[in-house]
């Protein structure tokens, strides 16, 4: 190896954060570095960025050399790894690497969005290996929570990096493969110069459960119920799908799919072989047709969604599917950090009518897709790594990490945030500079960047509403009639009783009559004035300022 060249690690995304997963791992001299993209995810917005419906990574660093960027290799298919794929890869243009189910659920989920560009895809087989520019890339069979998920040992002539990607040890997993123990084993033999690995879970001792423990207990609780029974989960899980679904059909019930994510992921699933022996499911029309104790329903919505036919069902929206007492629920997941409140309401909806709600508070009926302290260090005794960074985790998780490696023996390691460049090699492991990094917000169909200040007028907006004021002015300077004024989120009365109206319309006027006519003729000054009046007398008042926006016209 040159001495020039140099081997480099740097996240846009997912290293301070659990989401919007995105790694780039460069080789060769600074000023001519060739790049390989590892993942392209999304997180998800909450109510801190109102009408935002998901969180990006800013590509700026890598767009400017994107000539050198040689390809993007998916580990696997969940939206923080590939759901901002169709979005930002125009600004890419390089080919794609990932599993036959990966590329599946892409395709499938393109073909359902109007305009989502085709993006090329390679299918490389879980256990495959693939040459991308000076990157020996080699797919490892990882268990996970999704079907085909890979740890991804990159080679290159400065040494062997493994990028674990999403990852658990799981004896049993229903669906796919087992972690492939063997496999890492030999790459610690080989010689792994550092270690990039999921810190999920990496607070927690012990090992996380199996899948097949979660089927034993949804089997249990499916043949107790009376009622209708709605089972639900992420979609993307299809071995949580499968074990419901036998759960359903060895109580003698029929089964359908509620919602159209469910159905995507069922479709590619069926077509990849992953539901082999398991009967055809039902349409939603199914739900209200067949007796009550004859059907289960798989629906999506375990997050809260608004939109997703579990909170339409909890909210009686749902056009087929109606719960009524004696019927059961069961959350099949884990909420993630911020949805709590969204779930919390479709949970209390049931609640009062009597439809039995279990959750993982109850029984085992979710385990996590990462691995716990136990499974990580088997990890590291498989790879053996002279350098490790921790990754897929927000600053507790990676500092704590950082220890557990540490007390595992790796020589070298080193905590890193989105836009920390990492060295591995030569010499030793060192953060040898920051890259440009952020977000970009994906607001309807517009991809904005995060300091765009009308999702911070949004937030001012939700806290203390709008008035609009139209005021017509004479050649004069004189009001041609009274002004126009709309209010919008303001309390119809003060403390006291009185009209905000009417305080408004007493700010305007009282403006108007205290200024010059030099500068009531002066329309940018006028309605300078009036706005700020307005604001403060609403202040007084109120508590709090309103947004206000007056326009000043002369006819």
């Amino acid at each position: 190896m040159s001495d020039d060249n140099e081997f480099v690690f740097v996240a846009l995304g997912g290293l301070g954060e659990i989401g919007m997963n995105c790694a780039l791992y460069g080789y060769g001299p600074a000023r001519a570095r060739k790049w390989l993209m590892v993942d392209l995810g999304v997180a998800f917005a909450g109510d801190d960025l109102p009408g935002v419906d998901l969180i990006l990574p800013d590509l700026g660093f890598i767009e400017k050399v994107r000539k050198d960027l040689v390809g993007v290799v998916l580990t696997h298919a969940h939206e923080d790894h590939i759901g901002a794929l169709a979005e930002l890869w125009p600004s890419l243009g390089v080919q794609v690497y990932a599993s036959p189910f990966s590329a599946g659920l892409a395709e499938a989920r393109r073909l359902g969005e109007p305009g989502a560009p085709k993006v090329p895809i390679q299918i490389v087989r879980p256990g495959g290996r693939v040459m991308i520019g000076p990157f020996d890339v080699e797919f490892v069979r990882v268990a996970h929570s999704i079907p085909e998920s890979s740890a991804l040992a990159i080679r290159t002539p400065a040494g062997l990096v493994v990028h674990t990607g999403d990852w658990k040890i799981d004896p049993t997993p229903i669906v796919g493969a087992v972690t492939d123990e063997a496999r890492l084993a030999a790459l610690g033999d080989e010689g792994v110069l550092a270690l990039v690995c999921d810190s999920t879970n990496v607070l927690r001792e012990g090992e996380s459960p199996s899948e097949r423990d979660v089927a034993a207990t949804l089997a249990d609780l499916v043949g107790k119920a009376k009622g209708r029974v709605v089972v639900t989960t992420f979609a993307s899980n299809v071995a949580r799908l499968r074990s419901a679904a036998e759960a359903g059909f060895a109580a003698g019930r029929q089964v359908c799919i509620l919602g159209r994510a469910m159905e995507r992921v069922v479709a590619v699933a069926r077509e990849l072989g992953m539901l082999d022996g398991v009967p055809p499911f039902l349409g939603m029309d199914a739900f209200g047709r067949l007796p009550r104790d004859k059907i289960l329903a798989l629906a999506t919505g375990s997050q809260g969604e608004p939109r997703a036919a579990l909170a339409r069902m909890a909210s009686d929206d749902h056009p087929t599917a109606e719960l009524v007492p004696g019927d059961t629920v069961i959350f099949s997941s884990r909420t993630i950090p911020g949805n709590e409140k969204a779930v919390g309401k479709i949970i209390n909806a049931f609640a009062a009518r009597n439809v039995e709600v279990i959750t993982d508070r109850h029984a085992l009926v979710h385990v996590s897709g990462h691995p716990r302290r136990a499974e990580v260090a088997k990890m590291y005794g498989w790879l053996k790594p002279r350098m490790a960074v921790p990754a897929h985790g927000e600053a507790l998780h990676l500092t704590e990490h950082v220890a557990f490696a540490l007390a595992m023996g790796v020589p070298q390691v080193r905590r890193a945030f989105n836009g920390d460049l990492v060295r591995f090699a030569p010499g030793d492991l060192e953060t040898i500079a920051r890259i440009d990094h952020g977000r970009r917000l994906k607001d309807g169909e517009i991809l904005l960047p995060a300091v765009q200040d009308c999702v911070g007028q949004r937030r001012r907006l939700s806290f203390a509403g709008v008035v609009s004021i139209a005021i017509a002015l004479t050649p004069k300077g004189e009001m041609a009639g009274d002004p126009d004024v709309m209010i919008a989120g303001l309390p119809e009365r003060t403390r006291d009783g009185a009209g905000f109206d009417g305080i408004i319309d007493a700010a305007i006027f009282e403006t108007f009559e205290s200024l010059p006519r030099g500068k009531r003729r002066d329309p940018d000054a006028l309605s300078s004035a009036i706005e700020r009046s307005v604001r403060a007398s609403v202040g007084a008042h109120w508590g709090k300022k309103p947004q206000v926006h007056a326009l000043v016209v002369e006819v």
